[in-house]
């Protein structure tokens, strides 16, 4: 089944991290558009069901370069995230690169950490891959956001971002700036990164995103400003609303003034 994501509300068909987006998208947070791939649905994409393939061809055409997520139906749960342990794949364009990825995700459910990760967590070793499709946002400066310092456990939002896409936080390939503020705005304190590479979509070339160079004027440039970290503490207020809960573990995107809503899930417990 392939449904608009902001239709996704059974995280046992779509999985969590499609039913949360699906959520916040029904509350009007700003969360890019696209579809939510059952776990029925990959397994017709994977095995190349001419009924499912054509569904993927409109969505294509609909979303654009995209961005291809995990949403397992065991992820993004308050027990398992699963962070960094599946695949995401940014920046495809067309059917037959969206299938590929498609195809990608579903197996990096059975890559060795995230086996190990299901081991230690008592979960069924076979994955049951569900998918998100968005377009993708080719962000001016994006990150990470937690709304309870993942260290001290204090009630407080720590973010950390870089220029360009989220992955290079998430993939280590800069160390990022990072940032404590109150929950209300106020900063409390905020430390420089190394922020030299940014991974951007490809423009032209075999790959969907390349890392490029940084401007040098912006390597020591902290990339988000007040009006920034005002608008990321509104966000995680908003959550705070819309989830029932103070807990969020939140990827985000700016493009220009617009704040974008990625991915949104519980500070998992273990």
């Amino acid at each position: 089944m392939i449904t608009k994501l902001a239709e996704a509300t059974d995280a046992e068909v779509y999985g969590g991290k499609a039913a949360q987006l699906g959520a916040a998208i029904r509350a009007g947070l700003p969360v890019p558009g696209g579809y939510a791939l059952s776990s029925d649905a990959v397994e017709a994409v994977v095995s190349e069901d001419a009924a499912a393939l054509a569904e993927i061809a409109a969505a294509a055409a609909e979303v654009g370069r995209s961005a291809v997520r995990s949403s397992a139906l065991d992820e993004d749960s308050a027990d398992a995230s699963f962070a960094g342990a599946h695949l995401s794949v940014l920046g495809v364009q067309g059917p037959e690169a969206i299938v590929a990825a498609i195809c990608a995700v579903r197996r990096s459910g059975q890559n060795a950490g995230a086996v190990s990760y299901r081991a230690q967590m008592g979960l069924d070793l076979t994955a049951r891959m569900a998918v998100v499709l968005q377009s993708l946002i080719d962000a001016d400066a994006a990150g990470v956001l937690f709304t309870r310092n993942p260290v001290t456990g204090a009630d407080e939002r720590v973010i950390e971002a870089t220029w360009g896409l989220g992955e290079a936080v998430v993939s280590g390939l800069v160390t990022p700036d990072s940032y404590r503020v109150a929950r209300g705005g106020q900063e409390l304190e905020r430390t420089l990164g190394d922020k030299d590479i940014a991974v951007r979509p490809t423009r032209t070339g075999p790959e969907p995103t390349e890392e490029v160079p940084v401007r040098a004027d912006l390597v020591d440039v902290f990339c988000l400003d007040e009006a920034r970290l005002a608008a990321l503490d509104a966000l995680a207020t908003t959550c705070d609303e819309v989830f029932g809960s103070t807990d969020h573990d939140i990827e985000f995107a700016f493009r220009g003034d617009d704040l974008y809503l990625l991915q949104r899930r519980p500070i998992t417990r273990a």
